[in-house]
């Protein structure tokens, strides 16, 4: 009870610490806001309410009811990985910071067991063997050791189109985790140590020159007009770059005021919308006009993953393919529940329209999604230097899942030769990359109806 009771106070003096939020009639919360977030989103042909009434209605219910399945429920991580880029063994000794491993036999037997019976890795593993038996038969005069690297060197190419620094999934430390049982809520992780996180991601990592800041960094109040003017002038891959980044972060930033820790009492713990939290980030007054920027880089972030979903059908429409975790009529009802999103996801009026990426010079444009693919990858890695293990779970699922959008946009022409029977040689996705790509754009979809309901409390504050 004191424990708890320790908790509230420290939780009322930091809202006593924040800046004050102006107060106005009925609706004028709602109005700081929002009233930016309408209309016309920048750099595509979609709009703000478009996107509300498609995932609010229709895409998001059956995307939830998806990822309560067990095929997307479990997701394995490796949360021990040591940072790569600072000496920082500090972890958040916060207990809401913790994650829950899954005991082994709460897996079903199908996604833990080696012997699949009717998945993707069986068809994967059948073409290493192939592959194999092909370099051997080119030339027995090889060495074992020549017929290993290059095995090596054709995996090493098929993976030259992954955005992630992907776990390895065998090593001990990698444990399966249940994310209905781990949610992304606010854990109390914030401070210096979680600025560290995001500054080294926007400073180092979103093809920004060293003299311009980006908004609201400390000291530097008015940097957003050169941000903003310098943004203006990119080419339009560094623009969407940097606005996936803030889409992201916003996202983030909505789910944990949307599931912030209101009550901690011996008794129970009360989990809800912290209207405040979500105005320190992005009221138009308090952040100098940045949240609703902010908060439009979320559905740019949307577009983007909504159109791979688009993509990526003929991947999942093959009768070959199956998301197996054992228990087969329960498997077959959800590829068809996936195969509906997908679908719905395919007939939404208007898309984002990646060709306007790497359109240039092909040499220039080849050199620039390397960057791009390098870029992102380095920020998959930061994921491990994060010290809340719950914030570092939904990181490095998130960013793996954006990833594998990233992927799938800059793999069209392998999809389009995926044959309609069999393995797919071409393009592939592992169990990993499926799970992260739904999850992750389940959390962008929550975030958006999310919204919906932070604009209503809001437009009834006064």
């Amino acid at each position: 009870m004191a424990a708890g009771a320790g908790l509230l106070r420290a939780l009322g003096l930091a809202a006593l610490l924040l800046p004050a939020v102006p107060r106005g009639p009925p609706g004028a919360a709602e109005r700081r806001c929002f009233c930016q977030v309408t209309g016309h989103i920048d750099d595509c042909t979609c709009d703000v309410e478009t996107i509300d009434a498609f995932n609010n209605y229709k895409l998001f219910p059956r995307l939830n009811e998806l990822l309560e399945s067990d095929y997307f429920r479990y997701y394995k991580v490796n949360l021990k990985k040591p940072c790569p880029f600072w000496n920082d063994n500090s972890h958040c000794g916060i207990r809401d910071c913790a994650v829950k491993p899954c005991p082994t036999d709460e897996v079903p037997d199908g996604i833990r067991s080696a012997s699949y019976k009717y998945s993707e890795e069986a068809h994967n593993r059948a073409e290493e063997c192939e592959e194999a038996n092909r370099l051997g038969a080119v030339d027995e005069s090889l060495s074992k050791e020549t017929q290993r690297a290059m095995l090596q060197w054709t995996r090493h190419d098929d993976s030259s189109d992954s955005f992630c620094e992907a776990d390895d999934i065998h090593s001990p430390d990698a444990e399966y985790v249940d994310l209905l049982l781990n949610p992304e809520r606010y854990t109390g992780y914030k401070g210096p140590d979680a600025w560290k996180i995001w500054n080294s991601i926007y400073e180092e990592n979103c093809f920004k020159p060293q003299n311009v800041k980006r908004p609201l960094a400390p000291g530097r109040g008015e940097s957003w007009h050169m941000f903003y003017k310098w943004l203006k002038g990119v080419c339009i891959e560094k623009r969407a770059f940097y606005k996936l980044i803030s889409g992201l972060h916003a996202s983030i930033n909505i789910h944990l005021s949307a599931r912030y820790l209101l009550q901690d009492t011996w008794s129970e713990k009360k989990w809800g919308p912290n209207v405040t939290e979500f105005q320190q980030r992005f009221d138009e007054v308090l952040t100098r006009g940045e949240g609703p920027r902010r908060l439009k880089n979320l559905y740019f972030l949307y577009l983007i993953e909504l159109r791979a979903l688009s993509k990526v059908l003929p991947f999942f429409e093959r009768p070959g393919f199956q998301l197996y975790t054992g228990n087969k009529s329960r498997d077959a009802e959800i590829k068809n529940l996936l195969l509906e999103i997908l679908h719905l996801a395919k007939s939404f009026p208007l898309h984002f329209d990646e060709n306007s990426f790497f359109a240039g010079n092909k040499k220039e444009a080849a050199k620039l999604k390397e960057e791009f693919r390098l870029h992102f990858k380095n920020i998959t890695r930061i994921m491990d230097c994060v010290g809340c293990f719950k914030c570092r779970l939904w990181g490095k699922l998130q960013t793996q899942g954006l990833g594998t959008v990233l992927k799938i946009l800059f793999s069209e022409n392998l999809i389009g030769k995926i044959p309609e029977s069999g393995p797919s040689y071409g393009f592939r996705l592992t169990r990993q990359e499926i799970v992260a790509l739904f999850n992750a754009f389940g959390r962008v979809s929550t975030s958006v109806r999310e919204l919906e309901n932070f604009r209503n409390i809001l437009r009834n504050m006064q």
